[in-house]
């Protein structure tokens, strides 16, 4: 489990409440709640604090999958031009 420093804890801010952060366990978690009267929670990935807002959250983890790999282009300058 990573565990945040006090020093960056306090520095720290939710970004929909702008309130400070707690950490329980391996997420952050809002010391206000929002306007819908929850506390939101945000993840520590590998060590490193994801503050994303809820909505952002759950449209990253939809958009996560793999990209489809696009044909390759020559757009080099070299390229002969051809007339048609």
């Amino acid at each position: 489990m990573a565990h945040l420093s006090p020093e960056l804890l306090a520095v720290l801010r939710c970004p929909v409440t702008g309130s400070s952060l707690v950490q329980e366990g391996e997420e952050l978690v809002s010391s206000a709640k929002d306007a819908s009267g929850r506390q939101l929670r945000y993840r520590i990935d590998e060590g490193i604090p994801v503050l994303l807002p809820p909505a952002l959250q759950e449209a990253g983890q939809a958009g996560a999958q793999p990209a489809k790999e696009q044909p390759a282009t020559d757009n080099s300058p070299n390229t002969p031009a051809t007339d048609a």
